[in-house]
């Protein structure tokens, strides 16, 4: 092989870890916008390596784009091999004193905005060539197709491919405002006088809109389960909340959401001695995928946001 060849051949190596991204992000435009390029230059490394291999690697579509029986070998064949590089760089660039790099977190909209958004100032000072990146989003995404370096997620099991911390407990409350108890009072005395209320629902798929209640204290564990209807479905608990502070119905949220809004008394809880069940998850957990390496980054930012959700959420 001479010098021109070896250097061609290098040159595909790169090839190949796009390749590798296109597989896990499914699209051309998902791994454009991972790898941080154009659409078109995604597309002109990928047909490079295929004139480079002499066969086509990927079949493209208008709606679709799969891997060839050869594109699937090569990405087998690579994957584990660039895991491997990128953790052995991860621990050459952990050598350095201080925590650095890039860090990628996803959570939940609430979650952060209202309990982790306001106290990153004193880890960012703390450890400032950290540059932070957060992914404020309520849906459930594979971390490794999103090149999310961690998660934080109110679920009720993590993912078995996954190493989890369990940060904090969390529940479920039913809130109202209390100008809107005083219009379309009183407030329910029991589950099934929710019936004759506006209640703010947060959706599930196709499921019809009820809420199941668990009776806490004396007569603690009958159940109850009520059909619900009100002026408004939400998928984000802020919005939820929001529309109960403006007096629209009673809404169910998870504690930490309502949190603020029942200590400055914007809210009141309905029915505190029921426990709403199997409308949020009753644990927050920090979790990252499984690797043999964790990069310090990501270490330092897991031992600071147990101490910030070590005390959980009281309600009121």
């Amino acid at each position: 092989m001479n010098s021109n060849d070896s250097l061609k051949t290098e040159q595909l190596w790169s090839h190949l870890w796009w390749l590798v991204v296109l597989e896990q992000q499914g699209s051309f435009t998902a791994a454009a916008a991972r790898l941080g390029v154009s659409k078109a230059a995604v597309s002109q490394h990928i047909a490079g390596l295929e004139r480079a291999a002499g066969v086509p690697l990927v079949r493209r579509t208008t709606r679709s784009m799969l891997l060839t029986e050869a594109g699937q070998h090569l990405v087998q064949d690579t994957r584990d091999a660039f895991a491997r590089i990128a953790g052995s760089f991860a621990q050459v660039r952990d050598l350095a004193d201080a925590p650095r790099g890039r860090l990628r977190v996803t959570a939940p909209v609430a979650l952060a905005r209202q309990h982790l958004v306001p106290r990153l100032p004193g880890f960012l000072d703390k450890y400032p060539d950290i540059q932070l990146e957060l992914d404020l989003s309520d849906q459930l995404r594979p971390l490794s197709q999103q090149g999310l370096d961690l998660a934080i997620r109110h679920i009720a099991t993590p993912p078995e491919n996954h190493v989890a911390w369990a940060l904090c407990a969390t529940h479920s409350v039913l809130v109202a405002s209390q100008a809107y108890l005083d219009r379309h009072g009183p407030a329910p005395a029991s589950p099934d006088e929710l019936r004759q209320h506006r209640c703010l629902h947060y959706p599930r798929g196709q499921e019809a809109a009820a809420w199941t209640l668990q009776r806490l204290g004396r007569g603690g564990g009958a159940r109850a389960t009520v059909p619900v209807r009100g002026p408004l479905v939400a998928n984000n608990s802020e919005a939820l909340r929001d529309a109960a502070i403006a007096g629209l119905g009673i809404a169910l949220v998870p504690d930490f959401s309502a949190q603020a809004a029942l200590a400055s008394g914007q809210l009141v809880r309905v029915l505190p001695q029921w426990r709403p069940m199997g409308a949020f998850s009753d644990t927050i957990y920090a979790m990252r995928p499984y690797s043999a390496h964790v990069p310090r980054a990501v270490a330092v930012f897991v031992e600071w946001v147990r101490e910030v959700f070590a005390e959980g959420f009281a309600p009121d």
